[in-house]
């Protein structure tokens, strides 16, 4: 019986298929050709169809299943009745063989908030870099983010016609964190990830101050963490405020379960309850290892220009 298994661990189970089903309905739409693309508050901040469908498909699935839940989406998107071949009711039975961390194993669906970002990266994805996009569900609880699932629809896609598309990675806290090898960037050198599209003097000035060896601009947080947990940077810098909690709370997880540290630009950790302003107004800053030497480089005139 499934509800023999803690909430959490169903929650996340669940949360597993529905990404890998966002994950297919995002390769799906540029197949067919038309992203059916709106600017929402500039050129560079954009939605697709993909946007839509894959929040649609991920928010009703997730409220079907756990109608209790608070889940909050990247997209405003009308209510409206959801086609049935976007509801996702499968789950990874792999997830459902751990055992819940003892200190979640009491939680009610009640007491948690999902944030969805349905497809993190869409200027890349309007772009064909492909290896930006990823699909975000992070599962918070008291503020705190506890869970989360990274979907990566185009993982793979450069290796042929043949390739196996696309892989999911998915953490708890006090668990772990699944589906990657974890690998630490080159011992001594700074490689800095930040954003590609959304750089202003706070982010060079603030990166600058880091000495680092290279700079990778690339499109996503979920890409970045990504980058950190596979050894291809050893910082994520983002001295501004256009990162929102959708784009952090999954990426957090995953990379805190291994030991990393994710935080605004600070030093603050980063709060998820349902009634926190979306926007992560101090930035971020983010490591797997050597926290401190990036934090203690931070301008002041940096932490003076971002209000937490």
């Amino acid at each position: 019986m499934a509800s023999s298994h803690a909430v959490l661990m169903r929650l996340v189970a669940s949360a597993y298929s529905i990404a890998q089903k966002a994950g297919m309905i995002v390769r799906r739409v540029l197949a067919e050709g038309d992203l059916g693309i709106v600017e929402k508050t500039c050129a560079t901040d954009l939605q697709t169809k993909a946007d839509r469908l894959a929040q649609m498909s991920i928010c009703s699935s997730l409220a079907r299943k756990f109608p209790k839940l608070t889940i909050i989406g990247e997209e405003d998107l009308p209510s409206e009745d959801v086609d049935q071949e976007l509801i996702e009711d499968g789950q990874w039975e792999e997830i459902l063989k751990q055992p819940c961390p003892s200190q979640y194993s009491a939680i009610k669906e009640e007491d948690l908030v999902v944030w969805v970002d349905p497809l993190d990266g869409t200027k890349e994805y309007t772009e064909g870099l492909l290896d930006n996009v990823t699909v975000l569900i992070g599962i918070a609880y008291e503020g705190k983010a506890i869970a989360g699932v990274i979907n990566q629809p185009y993982y793979n896609y450069q290796a042929g016609p043949d390739a196996v598309l696309g892989r999911t990675i998915w953490g708890i806290l006090g668990l772990g964190a699944f589906g990657f090898q974890l690998k630490e960037a080159p011992a001594g050198k700074h490689i800095v990830t930040t954003t590609r599209s959304h750089s202003n003097k706070l982010v060079t000035d603030c990166i600058a101050a880091m000495n680092p060896d290279a700079v990778l601009p690339v499109g996503g947080a979920g890409n970045k963490i990504i980058h950190l947990i596979e050894g291809k940077a050893s910082a994520y810098v983002f001295a501004s405020p256009g990162c929102k909690k959708w784009d952090t709370c999954a990426p957090e997880v995953i990379l805190h379960a291994v030991g990393g540290k994710l935080t605004d630009i600070h030093g603050n950790g980063l709060c998820y309850n349902k009634e926190v302003k979306h926007m992560n107004s101090a930035g971020v800053l983010a490591t797997l290892r050597n926290y401190d030497y990036y934090a203690s480089r931070v301008p002041e005139s940096v932490k003076n220009a971002l209000v937490p």
